[in-house]
């Protein structure tokens, strides 16, 4: 039987993930700075709302390079 060990670590990884982004989707209206970074882009108009994320997701992009980058050393 193959060693295993990788795709346990695989499905660790992925599985904590997946619990970050359920957070995210339960509280991520309580967090103060989501949705209001500069370069977060809203507009109204006639009943519609479009919104852009840009900031948040600079944000959300450099916090998950520097945790993967940090998990990828050991």
């Amino acid at each position: 039987m193959p060693d295993l060990e990788p795709i346990g670590r695989v499905l660790v990884v992925v599985g904590v993930a997946i619990a970050i982004v359920g957070a995210v989707l339960a509280f991520g209206l309580r967090i103060p700075f989501v949705g209001q970074l500069p370069g977060d882009i809203r507009i109204d108009r006639d009943g519609t709302t479009i919104f852009i994320p840009l900031g948040t997701m600079l944000v959300v992009s450099i916090v998950l390079s520097v945790v993967l980058s940090l998990l990828g050393r050991r």
